[in-house]
């Protein structure tokens, strides 16, 4: 039996909301990827809370696309058993993204120490492997910094006395590293200035987040009408 009447209004707005859940998905799985690119590059050391907290962005971005398509289904077909499955498993989804942001705020200082510790690893490395000087001269360049915790960290890398790499200087010309002087070069180091990027831009995630969990609770809910009204339609006939 067909909803009518507000029913409609209800169903035209679900529609809408799984749009919304689908781009919302795309956005998680991306946000997912990039993250563990990034910390891909910077943590080596096998699996830590911190290198796991993307794989689960991704799960959860995945299985959200997945409970979208079932939500499309049941709304379209009206059919009762698949409409409790989409609201279950969409309230399922918002306790893994809470448990999720809950475990990044009290991973935050662990993902913080092991990029620390993975950089300087990648310091030692730096005059042996290219693929590892590519990647820090582009995060020096980037964030502007030169080092761990300052450019004097360069000092106790063999083969770096008296210069840094050229991706510290202000200006980056050939060997521009070589006998330095501090004020031509960034002095700072990268695992603060990388931490200060990220608390800048964490505003930008919560906020994100925050509208992606009312889209949710709204999904719920309209879910939920659904499934009242196609019930009370059942019991009618």
């Amino acid at each position: 039996m067909a909803v009518e009447g507000g029913m409609k209004c209800v169903k035209f707005l679900l529609y809408v909301l799984l749009l919304a859940f689908c781009a919302c998905a795309v956005g998680l799985i991306a946000v997912g990827v990039g993250t563990h690119l990034v910390l891909n590059q910077t943590i080596t050391h096998g699996a830590t809370p911190g290198f796991l907290l993307p794989v689960v962005i991704i799960a959860v971005g995945a299985f959200l696309f997945l409970v979208a398509f079932v939500g499309c289904c049941g709304a379209c077909k009206e059919n009762y058993c698949l409409m409790i499955t989409f609201a279950i498993f969409l309230s399922l989804i918002m306790l893994v993204e809470v448990a999720a942001a809950i475990a990044g705020y009290v991973f935050r200082d662990k993902v913080r120490s092991e990029f620390n510790k993975d950089f300087r690893q990648q310091m030692q490395n730096y005059p042996k492997d290219n693929q590892t000087a590519l990647i820090l001269d582009e995060m020096q360049k980037d964030f502007k910094c030169c080092g761990a915790a300052n450019y004097t960290d360069w000092e106790k890398i063999p083969t770096m006395t008296n210069r840094v790499p050229d991706s510290c200087c202000v200006n980056v010309t050939n060997n521009c590293g070589v006998n330095f002087t501090v004020r031509d070069i960034h002095a700072e180091g990268c695992v603060e200035k990388i931490a200060a990027w990220l608390r800048k831009n964490v505003l930008v995630v919560a906020a994100a987040a925050l509208g992606i969990a009312f889209v949710e609770i709204l999904g719920i809910v309209l879910a939920c009408c659904l499934v009242k009204s196609i019930r009370s339609g059942y019991e009618v006939m």
